[in-house]
């Protein structure tokens, strides 16, 4: 798990549970994406709760969930609040 820690003391992360983040103190967790089947059984990764794309089709949800781990840490979790 990444953490980004801004100059103000907040903390940014894309959220699971390999730490309690509740020892760093007082959460706002908010949803980064929805990962939805298609009607012909594909998975799509819809990232405009953060502004992103739409990424996919894939043949596994188990991918669209890796895809939108990767583009959620790579385009979102570095960027300026």
């Amino acid at each position: 798990m990444q953490l980004v820690i801004a100059t103000n003391g907040s903390i940014r992360c894309v959220y699971d549970e390999q730490l309690d983040l509740s020892i760093l103190g007082r959460l706002s967790i908010q949803r980064g994406s929805h990962v939805e089947p298609t009607r012909d059984g594909q998975w799509m990764a819809d990232l405009s709760p953060v502004n992103g794309p739409q990424l996919g089709p894939f043949e596994s949800r188990s991918d669209a969930l890796a895809a939108e781990r990767q583009w959620l840490e790579t385009h979102w979790l570095s960027a300026q609040s």
